[in-house]
């Protein structure tokens, strides 16, 4: 399965994301943010490529939205609110996106 996190700049929440998650068996995982600044700027291409997209905030949902409406379409998106208030792997959001992420993707059971 392919996933795909997203936030606004892919420099902290979204590349955290796809550190824990990507050594996981049976995932596929990217990151890219929304801004023009992004470390990595998603793309279309992130969009057709994924098979689940998780945005950080609701901002993130109306910027794919407005972007990619083609390739969106009959994609699974998904917002996990979590506010830019964070750093790079920081523990806290670490246990957050294990938690909000489990409810749309199976885990194994010691992650």
């Amino acid at each position: 399965m392919k996933l795909l996190f997203v936030c606004s700049r892919n420099k902290w929440r979204s590349l955290t994301a796809e550190k824990i998650f990507d050594p996981l068996p049976g995932y596929d995982v990217r990151s890219a943010g929304t801004e023009n600044g992004a470390r990595i700027k998603v793309t279309e291409g992130h969009v057709g490529w994924a098979d689940q997209i998780f945005v950080m905030e609701k901002k993130h949902v109306r910027r794919l939205r407005e972007k990619f409406v083609t390739e969106l379409q009959g994609k699974p998106l998904i917002c996990l609110d979590i506010p830019d208030d964070y750093g790079y792997m920081d523990e806290d959001l670490i246990e957050i996106l294990k938690s909000r992420v489990s409810e749309h993707v199976l885990l194994p059971e010691d992650f």
